[in-house]
């Protein structure tokens, strides 16, 4: 994939962005060996969920719906070297969705790579408990897994939480995936936040492992303003739930050189959250994001 400079990127990125070049399949059979001076993603406990994860996640849902997203518009070939890339530079978490139709370009991209060294994340979209025509939830993850080529998830969310009480009227999916983690099909549970109520209720259900939630210094797509979604991640924190930051650059509106600068040092050093999604689609905007965030630890 070409390379691109600066301007290129900020264009590209504004167009889409939302937040491997292999020399040859022997660096990932022999533990992904770097050049010297590349900068590498390093790993994060994510709450209490048990796991540890790289603190970027590899997002593939960039103006996704309808089973396809800008990650999937490159095609299979440029998407799995995209993955690869993500790989080399440490990103061993990938985020999926169905709705966003990754599963399976994830599935293809993560064939030579080690499974125990990877953190898979998907989301099932649901409806109010009831609704006619509901697909059973044990029949969405026998999919899934086939589509992901995977035989568990690291991580599964409900998708698109907007009200305060999804707990009462999502209990069908909240009983089935609690199951599917018994069996484990699932290691985690939990949900992605679109609304502040619906991020208060999962800061305190003890069902919830993880939590998906938008934040930016710019409160651009998010549930709320930066200091209270923040407010709500702390409490969400202290009661040992992982949380995920996603919208880092508002949805592709924030992507100057200042802006990716001041989005990533501030989700990285004043929230609540313990790693991010970011939506990227090329090499150039991978590498510049992983030198970002890591000098973001650093300093």
């Amino acid at each position: 994939m070409e390379q691109m400079n600066r301007r290129e990127f900020i264009r590209t990125g504004v167009s889409g962005l939302a937040g491997l070049s292999l020399a040859g399949v022997g660096v990932l059979n022999a533990g992904c060996t770097l050049p010297a001076g590349e900068t590498f993603v390093d790993r994060v406990k994510l709450g209490d969920s048990g796991l540890t994860v790289s603190r970027i996640a590899m997002g593939t849902g960039s103006v996704g719906g309808n089973k396809s997203s800008n990650q999937t518009r490159l095609g299979m070939d440029n998407f799995v070297k995209l993955a690869h890339h993500a790989y080399e530079r440490g990103i061993r978490f990938y985020d999926m969705a169905d709705s966003y139709g990754s599963m399976p370009f994830v599935g293809e991209a993560i064939q030579r790579l080690p499974r125990n060294s990877l953190t898979l994340l998907s989301k099932i979209w649901t409806t109010e408990n009831g609704s006619e025509g509901i697909v059973p939830v044990e029949q969405e993850l026998d999919r899934f897994r086939k589509e992901a080529r995977t035989d568990y998830f690291d991580i599964l969310l409900m998708h698109c939480m907007t009200d305060g009480n999804w707990a009462q009227t999502r209990t069908y999916y909240m009983d089935a995936l609690a199951k599917a983690r018994q069996d484990g099909i699932v290691k985690a549970v939990g949900i992605s936040s679109h609304h502040i109520d619906a991020l208060n209720e999962a800061a305190t259900n003890p069902w919830v492992d993880v939590i998906m939630a938008r934040i930016n210094p710019f409160g651009s797509k998010m549930d709320g303003s930066p200091d209270e979604v923040n407010a709500v991640l702390e409490k969400a924190k202290r009661n040992g739930k992982g949380i995920i930051a996603m919208k880092v650059f508002g949805e592709g509106t924030h992507v100057s050189d200042a802006e990716r600068e001041q989005s990533i040092g501030y989700v990285v050093r004043e929230t609540n959250v313990h790693c991010m999604t970011l939506g990227l689609e090329s090499e150039s905007q991978m590498d510049d994001a992983v030198e970002r965030v890591m000098k973001a630890v650093r300093n």
